[in-house]
């Protein structure tokens, strides 16, 4: 099971880029959830997307963000 999760929307030209983000930031696993799948999803993370996410902690890290944030979020465990 993996820790990370891209929280995001279908056709969100912001979510393609937070990929191509993650891509670069060599982020090694994480799933993906479209928030438009659940009513619980949509009320919490609704116009925030995209959206990472440490599941083991609780951790967020809200868009806007590049790879060197990534890095950085990641190393503070």
């Amino acid at each position: 099971m993996t820790k990370l999760v891209l929280y995001q929307r279908d056709y969100c030209h912001l979510c393609d880029r937070a990929l191509a983000v993650l891509a670069e930031a060599r982020v090694p696993d994480f799933d993906s959830v479209w928030v438009e799948d659940s009513g619980e999803l949509e009320d919490r993370y609704g116009t925030r997307v995209p959206v990472l996410a440490d599941i083991r902690t609780g951790r967020e890290l809200d868009w806007p963000f590049d790879a060197r944030a990534v890095v950085q979020w990641m190393a503070m465990e």
